[in-house]
Order: C-alpha cells, then structure tokens, then sequence
C-alpha cells in the first residue's frame, strides 16, 4: 500500500525547479518552468515551453526503446509544473558517471541510438514540424546565451556563429532536443532515458550531435588522462547517431555537427552557461581548439580528438 509522500528538491539546472516525489509505490518527477534563469547574467524564458516537453515525451514515448523516455502523470497548467515518473532509483546521470572515469561505449552507443530513433522517426516530417517548428524558446535558452553572447565576444568569429543560427532555422529537417547532455541521460544497467525536453523543437539535427560530442571533448579538456576513453564513447555514438540521417544526407550532418562542435565548444567558455569543472589552463586550451575546429572544421569524430592530442 502507497505510504505518506516524501518530497526532496533534486538539481533542476539553471533553468527549473525540480522535485522527487515518493510514496513508496511511486517514484514522480514534479518539474516548474522558471522566467528567469539561476545565472549571473539575465537570461529569460517563456515558461510555456513546459508543454512543449509534455506533449514532445508523448508523441516521442511509442517511437523510442521501451523506458527511454519518461511517461507524463499530470500537468498543472496555472503553476506551469508537470509530473512525469521518475527514473528507475539506481539510474545515474551518465554525466556523472563519465566525470567519474567510467566510460562504457556501449552507454554511448545506446545514446547514439537514441538520437537514431529520434531523427529517423522524424526526418522532414510535416506532422512533427507543424507541432514542434517555433524555435523561440530554443532560441532564448540556447542560440541567444551560447551563439550570440559568445559571438560578441568574439567578433572576428561572428560570421561562424551566425551561419550556425541560420543553420538551426533553414536546415531544419528533423526534432532535436537541444540538451542533448550527458545530465540529461540516465543510464541504469544497458538501458537509458532521455529527460529535459524543454527546448525541443524541429531544426538541425548537428545541433544535438555537436553537443554531445562537445560535452565528451570538454571533459577530455578537464581529464587528459582519460581523452582516449572519451574519444572511444564520441566514435561509438557517432556510429549510431549517424544512421539516422538518410545516407546521401550523412556527408551534410558531418559538417554541421561539426560546425556546430566548434561553436558550443567555444560556447561552454565564454557563453553565458560555462563548463563548472573546467579550471583555468582547461577553459585556455578549450578556447585555443575551439577557434581552431571554427575556422578549420573537422574532417572526422577522430580528427577532433587527434587535434586536441590523444
């Protein structure tokens, strides 16, 4: 028999307030939209994009592996909060498990498989772009704060990172995530589920791949020891999340995901949401390979990792 609730404030990013709920035979995620972010610069957002994940968890659930995404319980409209069930309890953000050293590319090929699924299922599809083409809340929690901010820091760089915005917007051909991070993948035994679909929309799919391979290459900034681990996850992924793609698209995906790397590389330095593990000789070298992969893009996953010498 369900016990009394017990609830706990989880993480939630910068950009939610995120609470478990339990009872003892349900394990919910409550989760409320914020209009201003947790960050020292302003950063607002439209708190509607909330149903936008609601409605993007059920329309993706019956195209993903069982359990890969989590099923919505309720939603509060007035409060902008959902419900959703909860991770299996032993699940770990795969996040956490890579800063700790554990680097299964079999985790990273089930992630690429993943993305697969979600860009396959969807490729120029009129039904998913009606329902999910508005990007104005992607644009407002990543193109304004990782593209632009970054851009006027770094203004013989413009040019780059207004072609990956205008990417995002006329190469539009499938649903991406738009977090598509490590924090954002739970990984319990082979299986792992996407969550945070807040910034969902229907654009560029290189934007998702470029950023889960900018996370894998930030931390074999932060852990040189362990880059060769990393580049081994970054290829297993790649060999999935490129299956997706029709193949005479493949040779294009390669070179926005790759642009796209450059840019979010830079991004997670000198954007408004920066890498927190990254000590100062990191953020140095990050900033040397992320000019060098904008102005000269890699040919390769490989050739990524061989420029940053593993």
């Amino acid at each position: 028999m369900p016990g009394p609730w017990r609830a706990r404030l989880l993480g939630g990013g910068v950009s939610n307030t995120v609470v478990l709920a339990e009872d003892g035979a349900r394990r919910w995620v409550l989760k409320q939209a914020l209009g201003q972010l947790r960050v020292e610069e302003e950063w607002l957002a439209d708190r509607g994009r909330i149903w936008r994940e609601c409605e993007a968890l059920r329309r993706l659930s019956p195209a993903m592996p069982a359990g890969a995404v989590p099923a919505v319980v309720f939603e509060d409209r007035d409060g902008y909060i959902f419900a959703m069930e909860a991770g299996p309890e032993a699940a770990v953000d795969w996040k956490t498990r890579l800063l700790s050293g554990r680097m299964d590319p079999a985790v990273a090929e089930r992630v690429g498989l993943l993305l697969r699924r979600m860009i396959e299922t969807t490729w120029h599809a009129p039904d998913w772009f009606n329902a999910f083409g508005d990007q104005t809340c992607f644009d407002q929690l990543r193109l304004d704060p990782y593209y632009r901010f970054t851009a006027a820091r770094h203004p013989d760089l413009a040019e780059a990172f207004a072609g990956r915005i205008h990417s995002c917007r006329r190469e539009a051909r499938s649903l991406v995530h738009g977090d598509f991070s490590p924090k954002n993948l739970l990984v319990h035994g082979p299986e792992v589920m996407l969550i945070d679909c807040e910034v969902i929309h229907f654009g560029d799919p290189g934007f998702d791949a470029g950023f889960l391979l900018n996370h894998l290459l930030l931390k074999s900034h932060h852990e040189r020891g362990w880059a060769a681990g990393y580049r081994e996850c970054a290829e297993a992924f790649w060999s999935q999340a490129r299956q997706g793609v029709p193949e005479e698209f493949r040779d294009w995906f390669l070179d926005t995901t790759m642009r796209h790397l450059g840019c979010l590389h830079l991004a997670r330095v000198d954007g408004k949401s920066p890498a927190e593990y990254l000590e100062a000789g990191a953020r140095d070298r990050v900033r040397d390979l992320a000019r060098e992969l904008i102005l000269w893009p890699a040919r390769s996953v490989g050739d990524v990792w061989d420029r940053l010498g593993t």
